[in-house]
């Protein structure tokens, strides 16, 4: 496998991103490596908050809530996908995968021996994450859901999803920082934008980000359907905390909130939000409010050792 490495020199003077990156290793899925690239802030010995982030994003879209999460007491874990951030990127498209990609966050849980996790996951971080919780429930203590879902096929994913899906392939340049900021209620300042931009040196790295709209399944023979599928027998046993934290504005994932409540019964009893002036990426306008209400979640559901 082929893995580009985006230099160093392009993530310096961020604005509000002053985190030390963390490495690790994974198995590529063709007998070498790839190095994934992980934020971990907060004290090492708290119960760690697990951060996902989808398409096409990177973990600095959590920049506004981790510092509330951490001056709360908890540990905070917000890695990079393979193909985004600063972990390395697969230089073809044919190697990205549904499957690849929950193994390499896998092997993220495995490596770090992450236990009585709370997990915030959006868009991909959601197709991923819950996946994660289904085949590792006891890993986790709680689950919070924004703008995401963990789709089969087995239903119309809407014209909103369709239109991204053919942008994605179309387009000739993938704009990546315009993309977030088309996905915001807010205008991003130019700094912020090219923060986005700068996992991406020029097109060669952005396989990973034009490959993804079209892993999501849309039709029941998908290659990933059939674990989803699995994976909800799973979550509709999951009892465990489960608060859906979505948005007011996103035309993509509305209504995907109401699906989570009625099928997983860990929603039941929990203080589910909708989160107002908020586009596709909530982190990105509504970040604060966001940590507020995780850190809220997590105070009112308590781990019971007994």
């Amino acid at each position: 496998m082929k893995i580009l490495r985006t230099p160093d020199s392009c993530f310096e003077n961020l604005p509000d991103y002053g985190f030390s990156p963390h490495y690790m290793m994974v198995d590529d899925g063709e007998g070498g490596e790839l190095r994934v690239h992980y934020l971990d802030e907060g004290p090492k010995d708290a119960d760690p908050i697990l951060l996902l982030h989808g398409e096409p994003s990177w973990c600095y879209l959590y920049r506004k809530v981790i510092p509330i999460l951490t001056a709360a007491g908890h540990r905070v874990i917000a890695p990079d996908l393979p193909g985004f951030g600063r972990s390395d990127k697969p230089a073809a498209r044919t190697d990205y995968t549904y499957q690849r990609h929950v193994d390499w966050m896998q092997s993220v849980l495995d490596q770090l021996d992450l236990t009585n996790i709370t997990l915030f996951c959006q868009d991909w971080g959601g197709l991923i994450g819950l996946r994660l919780v289904a085949e590792n429930p006891d890993r986790f203590a709680r689950v919070a859901a924004g703008n995401t879902m963990l789709p089969t096929g087995d239903h119309d994913p809407g014209e909103s999803f369709r239109k991204w899906q053919q942008f994605s392939q179309d387009t000739p340049k993938f704009h990546v920082g315009s993309i977030i900021n088309s996905g915001t209620t807010t205008e991003l300042s130019q700094a912020v934008i090219d923060a986005y931009n700068a996992p991406f040196p020029d097109e060669s790295y952005k396989e990973g980000a034009r490959q993804f709209p079209i892993l999501v399944p849309t039709t029941p023979d998908d290659p990933a359907s059939t674990k989803n599928r699995a994976a909800w027998g799973e979550l509709g046993k999951f009892n465990k905390p489960f608060i859906t934290l979505f948005s007011d504005s996103d035309p993509v994932t509305g209504g995907g909130d109401r699906i989570m409540q009625k099928l997983i019964p860990g929603t039941k009893g929990q203080n589910h939000s909708t989160i107002i002036n908020g586009g596709h990426f909530l982190q990105e306008d509504q970040g604060e409010k966001l940590a507020e209400l995780l850190a809220q979640f997590i105070a009112d559901n308590p781990i019971n050792n007994d």
